[in-house]
């Protein structure tokens, strides 16, 4: 059997934790930010956890991670 080929995109965007978990960064940083609030955008900072629903299919993205 060939290798399985991980979708480059999605390991651009996702890493896998030690403890399993998948984590990925904030969505709406990008632009158009003087709208947004500094407390909306100090909260937008840093990773956090992908949603169990869609866990399995970045997983299936990700098939060495």
């Amino acid at each position: 059997m060939p290798k399985m080929k991980t979708k480059s995109g999605a390991a651009k965007r996702f890493k896998v934790r030690s403890s399993g978990g998948i984590k990925r960064s904030q969505a709406f940083k990008r632009h158009i930010l003087t709208k947004k609030t500094t407390k909306v955008k100090r909260q937008l900072r840093g990773m956090t956890e992908v949603h169990a629903a869609d866990e399995k299919l970045i997983r299936a993205m990700l098939p060495y991670a």
